[in-house]
C-alpha cells in the first residue's frame, strides 16, 4: 500500500512540475529588451534590469499580511517623502484609487467628481461605481488643458436635495494624459473643497514626471490632498506596485479594504525593494525622458504633423494634416526591419526608450508624408466643429 501511494505521489509531483522558460530564454530576453526600447505604446512596459533584480533579492522575507519589514520600511519613505502621516502599498494604480475613493466614501448617496478624462472613470474598469456605488461627476475642463475653480463651483453638489448625489470627493489627476496641472489652481481647488467639507484625492500615478519637470517637491505637490496614489511602475520601471499614503487612521481602515478587494499579499519585500530602487535610480532619469519627449515632438511639428498635447514624456499627434493615417502608420513601423511599436495617437517616452527609436520613427513620419505629397495630397481646410465636444484624443490602434 505504501509503495502504491509514494508511486502515485511520485505520478502527482512529476504532473505538477512546469519548465515555463524556453531553450533560448536569455536570447528572448535580450530582444525582449530591444522591443521596450522600440515601443511607444505606454512606460508600464519597461522591464526590471539585472541591477534592480539584485537589490531585489536582497529584500526581507516576512509576510505582508502579518510583518514584512522590507515593505514596512517602504511605506514609512512614502509616507515621509510626501508628507503623509502612514503608506500603503498596493499591486496597482487602479486598486489604489478604487480603495482609496471606498476609503473616503462612507454613506451614499454620493458623488466623485473628476476631469472627464480622468482614469478612475476611463480606464478602471467602472470601479468607481462597482466598488464604492458612487456616481461619477464628470466635467470637462473650460480651459481644455485642466480643471479650474470655477469648473468646480459650478460643477459640484452640495446640500440635501433628495433627487440629487451630493459630491463627497473631488479627484484630481496630475498628470492627465502626460500634462501639467498647475500647483497654485490645485490649492485654490483645495482650499474651496475643505471648505464645503468635500474631501480631495490625488490620482498621482505619475507625479514623479511633475516633481522632475518643475522641481518642486513631492510634499508640496501632495500637501492639497486628504489622499494620493502613487505609481512606481508607471515612468519609474518598477515591475509592480502603487502606495496610497494619508492619515494614520485613514490608512489603517484602507488596509481593510485592500483585505476585502483581495490585495493581501504575502512577501512583498522583494516588490517594495525593486520600487525603492526605482526611487533612488530612475528618478533622476526623468528630466532626460522630458528632453526625448520634447526632440520627438519638435520632430513631428516640423514635418507637418498636428500636436495635440506634449508635455512630460507623452506626445498626442494627428498626423492626417500629411495624409498618413493612424492604421498605416501602426503598420509601416511594424513593418520596419527594426519594429517600431505604436498604438495610435498617444506615444509615450519612457527611461528605456532608445533615442535611435526617436530617430527611427521621425525618419519613417517624414517618408510617409514626402511618399503622400509625391501621390498628390494637399492639406485639407481645418473643418468647423459647429460647437461640438471636443473629441477623445487619445485613438487607439491594433496592428
Amino acid at each position: 500500500m505504501s509503495a502504491n501511494v509514494d508511486a502515485v505521489r511520485a505520478q502527482i509531483a512529476a504532473e505538477l512540475k512546469a519548465d515555463i522558460f524556453t531553450v533560448t530564454q536569455d536570447e528572448d530576453n535580450k530582444r525582449g529588451f530591444e522591443e521596450v526600447s522600440r515601443s511607444f505604446i505606454s512606460d508600464t512596459i519597461t522591464v526590471p534590469t539585472p541591477d534592480m533584480y539584485a537589490y531585489a533579492a536582497r529584500a526581507s522575507v516576512g509576510d505582508a499580511v502579518y510583518h514584512e519589514p522590507t515593505t514596512l520600511a517602504f511605506e514609512a519613505h512614502v509616507a515621509k517623502i510626501t508628507g503623509k502621516e502612514d503608506a500603503l502599498f498596493l499591486p496597482s494604480g487602479t486598486m489604489s484609487n478604487q480603495i482609496a475613493l471606498r476609503t473616503h466614501l462612507k454613506q451614499p448617496p454620493y458623488a466623485v467628481l473628476c476631469d472627464h478624462r480622468s482614469h478612475i472613470v476611463r480606464y478602471e474598469a467602472g470601479g468607481t461605481a462597482f466598488h464604492s456605488g458612487a456616481h461619477s461627476q464628470m466635467v470637462i475642463p473650460s480651459n481644455g488643458h485642466h480643471l479650474t475653480l470655477s469648473d468646480i463651483e459650478e460643477n459640484i453638489v452640495l446640500g440635501t436635495d433628495l433627487h440629487s448625489s451630493p459630491t463627497e470627493v473631488i479627484s484630481l489627476e496630475n498628470t492627465l494624459n502626460g500634462t501639467i496641472f498647475p500647483q497654485d489652481e490645485i490649492v485654490r481647488i483645495s482650499e474651496y473643497a475643505h471648505s464645503v467639507g468635500v474631501k480631495m484625492h490625488l490620482d498621482g500615478a505619475r507625479l514623479w514626471h511633475v516633481a522632475a519637470e518643475t522641481a518642486t517637491p513631492l510634499k508640496e505637490l501632495c500637501a492639497p490632498f486628504d489622499s494620493v496614489s502613487l505609481c512606481f511602475s508607471k515612468g519609474l520601471g518598477a515591475p509592480i506596485g502603487s502606495c496610497l499614503v494619508g492619515t494614520k487612521e485613514y490608512i489603517a481602515k484602507a488596509r481593510w479594504f485592500r483585505k476585502l478587494f483581495g490585495g493581501g499579499m504575502r512577501q512583498t519585500g522583494f516588490m517594495t525593494a525593486a520600487a525603492a530602487y526605482a526611487l533612488t535610480n530612475n528618478f533622476p532619469l526623468l528630466p532626460a525622458v522630458h528632453t526625448l519627449t520634447r526632440k520627438l515632438e519638435a520632430g513631428l511639428r516640423e514635418i507637418g504633423v498636428e500636436i495635440h498635447s506634449a508635455e512630460t514624456c507623452m506626445v498626442f499627434f494627428d498626423p492626417s494634416p500629411v495624409g498618413i493615417s493612424y492604421t498605416e502608420l501602426v503598420q509601416r513601423a511594424r513593418d520596419l526591419p527594426r519594429p517600431i511599436k505604436l498604438g495610435g495617437s498617444r506615444l509615450v517616452v519612457h527611461i528605456q526608450t532608445s533615442p535611435q527609436a526617436v530617430e527611427d520613427l521621425l525618419a519613417l513620419v517624414r517618408q510617409l508624408a514626402e511618399e503622400k505629397k509625391a501621390a498628390g495630397f494637399v492639406k485639407p481646410e481645418k473643418p468647423l466643429t459647429n460647437g461640438r465636444a471636443p473629441k477623445n484624443m487619445y485613438v487607439k490602434v491594433k496592428a
